[in-house]
């Protein structure tokens, strides 16, 4: 992942580096940016010296921040990932998974500017290839730090079958929570009571 910032997946814990948090902020800024940009003029034509101006920075920096101008927009979708894999290394084993889905749902809080900016990107995820991969990315890169959080709290060395399939469901309950609300304009709850649903019912496991 360009310009990785999963401080969560790496397991350090901590404030970070000034300098780290400055490389973080300038990269949200590019990707908020990015979506600015490709919702107005469209991703053919945005290019990514568009996005390095009216991010404020030179088209070197942002060369190399990303590898293309569709992956500019990954600090955006990491945020919530890497919340989700810190609530879960948090989850004690005295909490059911109500707590669980309490914790992932407050974690999932952010300032409505930031919120709006990523349902849009998402939205844009559905008929632009491009983003649609660094989505996927995105997720795809999440599992295995679920997986670590879980296998951590079974006390198990590294993940095995049961954590990376716990892994794998709450991911996927995730990414679909956020597809159908930002995609179905006829649903008036929020973000956080979709996400909430979302993992209840991955929670529940299969039809019997």
């Amino acid at each position: 992942m360009p310009g990785r910032e999963q401080n969560g997946a790496s397991g350090r814990t901590g404030r970070p580096p000034l300098t780290e948090r400055r490389k973080a902020e300038t990269r949200l800024e590019v990707a908020r940016a990015a979506v600015r940009l490709f919702l107005a003029k469209g991703i053919a034509d945005t290019s990514a010296e568009d996005i390095a101006a009216e991010a404020g920075i030179s088209a070197r920096t942002l060369w190399r921040y990303f590898p293309n101008k569709e992956s500019c927009v990954m600090p955006l979708l990491t945020r919530g990932i890497e919340q989700t894999a810190a609530q879960l290394r948090s989850w004690r084993h005295d909490q059911d998974v109500s707590d669980l889905v309490g914790m992932l749902t407050a974690g999932h809080v952010q300032q409505p500017e930031e919120t709006a900016a990523m349902l849009n990107l998402v939205r844009l995820t559905r008929t632009e290839p491009g983003l649609r991969a660094v989505w996927l990315e995105a997720h795809r890169e999440a599992e295995p730090a679920f997986a670590e959080a879980l296998a951590h709290r079974a006390g198990l060395p590294e993940p095995d079958l049961t954590t990376a399939i716990q892994a794998a469901m709450i991911n996927g309950a995730l990414r679909v929570a956020v597809e159908h609300y930002a995609c179905d304009t006829d649903t008036p709850r929020s973000l956080g009571s979709a996400t909430a649903d979302a993992l209840l019912i991955a929670a529940r496991g299969l039809p019997a």
